[in-house]
């Protein structure tokens, strides 16, 4: 059996805090499996706002500045995947594992919304913003 570090059980209540931010409360389970599914649900909200957070925003660019974005999209998902699997390898094989590892993934993925809709939010004039003003959609997590 995967010994849990100490470091993440002082984390839990940050991962559980975290949730409730995004509309969840996955405290209520019973289980670690409960727990898990939760979060996991959580995980799926998260994604799906992040496609279309970058389908909306990919949509008002031109074609150069639409395969420059997917690059970086593709890049920072690997990014995302590869930097959770190592924050949360201490509990890999443990029943944590997956409420650990999604809990880093919502983490990264609402960063990731917020850094898009920055993007495209930009005030006209700003020249370090691809495709210039506008409104994105907001972020609500359900």
């Amino acid at each position: 059996m995967m010994e849990v570090s100490i470091r993440h059980l002082l984390a839990l209540p940050l991962f559980v805090t975290s949730l409730v931010a995004f509309g969840a409360d996955c405290s209520t389970g019973k289980t670690q499996l409960d727990i898990n599914e939760c979060v996991a649900a959580e995980y799926q909200k998260a994604d799906k706002e992040l496609n279309r957070v970058y389908s909306a925003y990919r949509a008002r660019l031109d074609d150069q500045q639409k395969q420059l974005l997917k690059d970086a999209q593709v890049a920072w998902l690997k990014y995302r995947d590869l930097s959770c699997k190592f924050e949360s390898a201490d509990v890999s094989g443990g029943s944590a594992y997956s409420m650990v590892l999604q809990s880093c993934l919502i983490e990264k993925t609402k960063a990731r919304i917020e850094d898009l809709k920055k993007l495209g939010n930009c005030q006209e004039g700003d020249l370090s913003c691809p495709a210039g003003t506008g409104t994105m959609p907001s972020i609500k997590f359900r």
